[in-house]
């Protein structure tokens, strides 16, 4: 590195040719930030990921996209982040949108929610069920 610099004679030339190694010229710039918006668009949650690996996969994504000067507003990371998710969160994330303010909703308030519900649903599904719905259901699925 201190061979690029060696040349410059004061402090602003120093920065501006480390500001140009480190972050590339206004193209480099324009190609990342295209690939990290294409990043975004077409990020979901990826089949047997938990909710804390997507929150941090989403969060890098978003933080890239910051760092090169693309910010969103927090009604459309919400809104972004419940078309990721899979079907099965859909009843989720309807009550989200019907109880919640989304230009208020800090991504990190989303996903904790979103979290709670995981852990909830982890929790129902190992506790043994004593319904009798339940019951009934498994012995046809048995004696078929």
């Amino acid at each position: 590195m201190f061979s690029k610099i060696k040349t410059c004679t004061t402090a602003k030339e120093i920065w501006e040719k480390l500001i140009q190694i480190c972050e590339g010229n206004d193209e480099t710039k324009e190609n990342k930030l295209t690939v990290a918006q294409q990043k975004y668009e077409s990020i979901k949650m990826k089949d047997g990921e938990t909710m804390v690996e997507f929150y941090e996969r989403f969060s890098a994504v978003v933080i890239e996209l910051t760092s090169l000067g693309k910010e969103y507003s927090n009604r459309e990371l919400a809104l972004k982040v419940m078309r990721a998710l899979p079907r099965e969160w859909d009843v989720k994330t309807m009550a989200i949108r019907e109880s919640k303010d989304l230009n208020k909703l800090e991504l990190h308030d989303i996903f904790a929610n979103l979290k709670a519900c995981e852990f909830e649903l982890e929790t129902r599904s190992e506790e043994p069920s004593t319904s009798q719905p339940t019951k009934l259901l498994l012995s046809r699925s048995t004696s078929q």
